[in-house]
């Protein structure tokens, strides 16, 4: 293939060069052979000998890689726009088409019970929101239709945002940076919207079905920084730029700390904050400051134990009065926490079991070690006492309060740090050094992949001894080496670091 013209869109095919022709037949037996390692067509045809027609090559390609078997790989440049068209003819060859693929949907009538999807235009409508864009007309959110079909001017319902009744303005068909008005969008199409106002990630039917394409859980962030714009003139970009960006990705937070009065952006890792921020610089000429990076510890306890505490206060007039016994247990759950009422006999009445609760949630915020919220914890209240008088749901949310922390005091506090997946690629000469990198940062190597010359080694690496190792990578293979990294688990942190990160917080390490 050559690709002529200022953007490479004028293809001309023809005969491989001779000097290249062996080189060429070589890599044609070997993809022949990869083949016939996932194909049985090709594998009985490869051990006859017989000669593969290119129509059943392309076949073979095909069923291999919707199975999952086979990956092909298209070379090309994007600067020059060079094999840009081989790889969408590859698409439309090789990929799945709507038809060929099982889409499973969470019914949140059924606490996210996996169901089979119909790629059908007359089932209920089920789509997804996977990008947003600002166009100079508003939003323009870009839409994937599962099933049934949506046309201009259908009321449609966002579960994502509690069932949220949007009426659907203008519907087009996205050609690059052209767009096309459309009537309607049907199941296996992907089109884009304007007017709907929503978050990436967000599901819509037509109100008669409740199903979501991703879950509604989203992980906790693991890391965050202080951020703020270089000068006062960037604040309503700064502020337009995280609205949006908020409302793309559900796993970007932004809060404001009333301590410091500072901006806090938290997220998945290093390299996704730093993305966000230049992002802010480029698309709006926001530049902006950051603070250093700040892990996002949690803390749990080891042990059961059981804490009964009695508020009483009186001031004159009616005063405030109420106990409670806590029990307070280790327990994994998605939520981090689970509050279990265990009372009987009217010992609190059912009223104040909210507010015990509430008390409860507010003591989880801020843990008893260093400040850091509280996680996989059950709470059951299990026994108390209350006035006929002085009693109310004030004076319960204090009582359980300090009775929850009092609790967890106890039950061995430990502190927990994010602990991430670290793939890394290096050619062989620098495995040894990497490795040893790897460890001294308390990384647990999990195995290593060779292929050809090159390793790919698997680790858990806590997030706080990664900061700059984008860095060191390549200071350490000359620019060879590369690596990947997502959240893990949380994990618990050694205690002579953990008391280290304790007294840094209490304010008590002195240089």
């Amino acid at each position: 293939y050559y690709f002529d013209g200022e953007n490479g869109e004028n293809v001309r095919v023809e005969e491989i060069p001779a000097d290249l022709a062996a080189q060429a037949k070589e890599k044609r037996e070997e993809l022949i052979t990869r083949l016939a390692d996932v194909d049985d067509e090709i594998g009985e045809k490869f051990l006859m000998e017989e000669e593969i027609m290119p129509d059943l090559f392309d076949k073979a390609i095909r069923r291999a890689t919707i199975s999952l078997k086979f990956v092909p790989v298209f070379m090309g440049s994007a600067f020059k726009n060079k094999g840009v068209q081989p790889l969408l003819d590859g698409v439309s060859a090789y990929l799945p088409n709507p038809t060929e693929v099982v889409n499973e949907g969470l019914n949140q009538n059924k606490s996210e019970e996996k169901e089979v999807i119909p790629n059908d235009p007359s089932k209920p409508l089920v789509a997804l929101a996977f990008k947003l864009e600002d166009g100079r007309y508003g939003q323009l959110t870009y839409m994937r239709v599962y099933s049934g079909t949506v046309k201009k001017g259908d009321m449609i319902y966002n579960v994502s945002a509690g069932d949220r009744k949007i009426k659907v303005p203008r519907i087009v068909r996205m050609h690059s940076n052209q767009m096309v008005d459309v009537e309607e969008a049907r199941a296996g199409d992907i089109c884009a919207f304007f007017g709907v106002e929503c978050a990436s990630g967000d599901t819509f039917t037509d109100g008669t079905v409740r199903y979501t394409m991703t879950s509604m859980f989203i992980p906790n962030a693991v890391i965050s920084l202080a951020v703020s714009p270089k000068d006062k003139s960037g604040q309503a970009n700064f502020s337009k730029a995280l609205n949006r960006f908020t409302k793309e990705d559900p796993t970007l937070r932004v809060h404001r700390d009333e301590e410091s009065a500072e901006t806090i952006m938290s997220g998945m890792g290093e390299l996704h904050l730093e993305i966000y921020i230049e992002r802010m610089k480029r698309e709006y000429n926001c530049e902006v400051v950051a603070g250093r990076p700040q892990v996002a510890f949690r803390e749990t306890i080891q042990q059961a134990t059981d804490f009964s505490y009695t508020h009483k206060k009186q001031t004159g007039g009616s005063g405030q009065y109420a106990k409670v016994k806590l029990v307070v247990e280790p327990f994994e759950s998605e939520e981090g926490f689970v509050f279990a009422n265990e009372t009987f006999g009217g010992s609190i009445p059912k009223e104040f079991i909210s507010a015990v609760e509430k008390g409860v949630r507010e003591s989880l915020e801020s843990g008893v070690l260093a400040g850091y919220p509280m996680s996989n914890v059950k709470v059951s209240v299990v026994d108390g006492g209350y006035h006929e008088v002085d009693s109310s749901e004030m004076a319960f949310k204090i009582c359980s309060a300090i009775c929850a922390k009092e609790a967890f005091r106890k039950a061995k506090p430990v502190l927990l740090e994010p602990v991430m997946r670290v793939e890394v690629v290096v050619p062989d000469e620098y495995m040894g050094s990497v490795n040893g990198d790897l460890i001294s940062r308390r990384g647990r190597l999990e195995g290593t992949e060779i292929l050809g010359g090159t390793h790919f080694i698997k680790s858990m690496v806590p997030l706080s001894e990664m900061f700059g190792y984008a860095t060191d990578l390549r200071s350490k293979t000359q620019g060879r080496g590369a690596f990947t990294m997502h959240f893990g688990q949380y994990e618990e942190v050694p205690r002579s670091i953990a008391d280290e990160i304790v007294s840094r917080v209490q304010g008590k390490v002195t240089n």
